[in-house]
């Protein structure tokens, strides 16, 4: 038996088998992965090898938890997780798989794009709104990164939304030991303030979102 095939049935027995296990939906274990995942990030910020062996098995017990979950409602299993994933990836990536050659990330991540869109298309399902729906946990800066990465590909009117000769001139030269400096003094600064660094960046990105969604409809 290999590795994972254990680890689902050592999940299919704790399921069976142990009261805390027995209680848990797929509701009550999202607070769980949100906290292994960001224990997992701790580690690979400190590229903490031995712990990120650790927080990465945490991770994908979350993965195995839910596929359980799933399998037991009649939905899906872990097999037809992993086989979605591995077909998606082929799919995703011709110019590994086929006979497509690209030379730059950039030509990969724009071919990413268009396949996404193929699918979607094949799949019947909506067009993707103007900015994609993100999760409600997304940390803010997550958050406005995410929003200014929109604008920025779908070509956007950010309008008086964003200084964008502001954001020029504060990405100049800028490294990510500035970035991380500038970054760590403005939550110092919020935080002598007595304001809230992340609900403020949150705030004002989801004002970015209006704005430029209605100079979209207008234009």
């Amino acid at each position: 038996m290999s590795p994972i095939e254990e680890l689902k049935a050592t999940m299919v027995r704790l399921r069976a088998e142990c009261p805390w296990d027995r209680e848990q939906t797929h509701q009550s274990l999202a607070r769980c992965l949100i906290d292994e995942a960001s224990e997992l990030l701790e580690t690979i910020d400190a590229l903490d090898y031995p712990h990120m062996r650790e927080e990465l098995g945490d991770v994908l017990i979350q993965v195995v938890f839910h596929a359980l979950l799933a399998q037991e409602q009649g939905k899906f299993d872990f097999d037809d997780v992993a086989r979605d994933i591995n077909e998606k990836l082929i799919r995703r990536h011709p110019h590994v798989f086929g006979n497509d050659r690209l030379a730059s990330t950039e030509q990969v991540l724009a071919q990413w794009e268009v396949i996404k869109a193929e699918e979607k298309r094949a799949s019947g399902k909506t067009p993707e709104a103007l900015f994609k729906s993100l999760p409600p946990r997304l940390p803010a800066l997550m958050f406005a990164e995410t929003v200014w990465k929109q604008i920025e590909k779908k070509q956007l009117p950010a309008g008086e939304a964003v200084d964008a000769g502001r954001v020029a001139a504060l990405a100049h030269g800028l490294d990510d030991e500035q970035l991380g400096r500038q970054l760590f003094e403005l939550a110092a600064a919020a935080r002598q303030r007595r304001l809230d660094p992340e609900g403020a960046l949150r705030r004002r990105a989801e004002a970015v979102v209006r704005e430029v969604s209605r100079q979209a409809a207008g234009a």
